[in-house]
């Protein structure tokens, strides 16, 4: 399933008809969704179709759509890593590219291992990490209240924790020095880069889930200079970041005294830092 298409603002009728013959609905759809600057206009048609339960309904999300409505919050999920991940309205939609940052973390995870997911928008992540390894204790943690009631619906179906607050004051103190695997999608999109995003990520995800600050990295420094004290001896940081910001991020992390590897996808054009954290002599 396409995860982002630039659809145009504005509204327009919808030209679906009310009835009659299942592929002229379905053409007229795929029409109006071209018109409006929707790049994958047929895959999108199919799912609204099957989204719709009346005419009428089908006309709503089509316009909708065209107005530059994400897909997914349309639809009430999102595809990541073959499972479907409830979002909506006011929560960041999971990229394909992050199934790679999901996939590092389930190869490091082992039945009891101590998972948390920072930064957590949706929880897809977690979500992700759980069904590969089942009965990790999960943990996920988000400062944006409507992420988090997202979160909690697709966590907490898998036996997860959900925190919400700022980086790491949201996590339950016990956790301090015993995280085994510790997944970030921090923001990392420069601020003067936000009006570049397409319509539907800039107008209707929250600004606080894309503005990495000034280059991209404010809150991945945030992450990666508190993480020693919070990860087991021997747990592992993973951060998504963007190709150009990743001789950064490998700096961050090096610095915080971390044994640092960049980690490359080119399927999904997906970049990926994960760290070792020192024995327990060399944790503050």
């Amino acid at each position: 399933m396409p995860v982002s298409s630039s659809a145009s603002s504005g509204s327009t009728s919808s030209s679906a008809p009310a009835s009659g013959d299942p592929s002229a609905t379905f053409g007229a759809v795929v029409a109006e969704l071209r018109a409006g600057g929707c790049v994958f206009a047929e895959d999108e048609a199919r799912l609204l179709i099957a989204a719709a339960d009346t005419p009428d309904r089908l006309g709503a999300l089509v316009r909708r759509r065209v107005d530059g409505l994400p897909l997914e919050h349309l639809l009430g999920w999102a595809e990541f890593c073959g499972l479907r991940i409830a979002v909506g309205p006011g929560v960041f939609v999971p990229r394909r590219r992050t199934e790679f940052l999901a996939e590092l973390g389930g190869r490091l995870a082992r039945p009891g291992s101590v998972v948390v997911d920072l930064c957590c928008g949706s929880g897809a992540v977690a979500a992700a990490v759980a069904e590969a390894v089942p009965g990790v204790v999960l943990h996920a943690a988000d400062v944006e209240p409507e992420a988090v009631r997202w979160a909690r619906h697709n966590v907490a179906a898998r036996g997860g924790h959900v925190h919400e607050g700022d980086l790491y004051a949201a996590l339950p103190v016990e956790l301090r020095g015993r995280i085994d695997v510790l997944v970030v999608n921090a923001p990392y999109v420069p601020t003067g880069s936000i009006g570049l995003m397409p319509p539907e990520a800039r107008d209707h995800e929250p600004r606080v889930a894309l503005d990495g600050g000034v280059d991209g990295l404010d809150v991945q420094r945030r992450v990666t200079a508190e993480a020693p004290n919070w990860l087991a001896p021997g747990g592992s940081l993973l951060i998504e970041t963007g190709e150009r910001q990743a001789e950064h991020t490998l700096a961050a992390m090096t610095a915080a005294g971390f044994d640092s590897r960049v980690e490359y996808c080119e399927e999904l054009w997906a970049t990926v830092l994960v760290g070792t954290a020192g024995g327990a002599d060399e944790q503050s």
